[in-house]
């Protein structure tokens, strides 16, 4: 399962459990803190997988979502949301966002969530 992924998280302690999640499973191209940085990164890398957050500065997940889906149709992006974020889960959904997962993160519902999108 050697793909690149785009982790997109304002925290820092998100994009590091991800990254712990994920190290030996994908390769990490690199991360962004908003959402401005995320589409500007999947330009230049291309990932197959973008990882990411709803709620952040500048430009939100929703946003850059959209933008990366307007660029590249076949963009795979995974959300990464709170509990109770269904409205804007919704909202990221008719944005294009391929699939989600919920914050605290676990490895296989993780791993589960990444096989789901990159399978279909």
């Amino acid at each position: 399962m050697a793909q690149d992924v785009l982790l997109v998280d304002d925290s820092e302690f998100m994009r590091n459990l991800l990254r712990e999640i994920l190290e030996g499973e994908l390769e990490i191209v690199g991360e962004a803190e908003n959402g401005v940085e995320a589409v500007e990164m999947y330009k230049e890398h291309h990932p197959d997988l973008v990882m990411m957050d709803i709620v952040m500065p500048i430009r939100d997940g929703i946003e850059a979502t959209a933008a990366i889906k307007d660029a590249d149709a076949g963009a795979h992006v995974i959300m990464c949301t709170s509990i109770g974020q269904e409205e804007k889960m919704k909202k990221a959904v008719k944005a294009g966002a391929d699939g989600y997962i919920t914050k605290p993160f676990q490895k296989p519902s993780v791993m589960d969530a990444i096989e789901d999108v990159l399978a279909a």
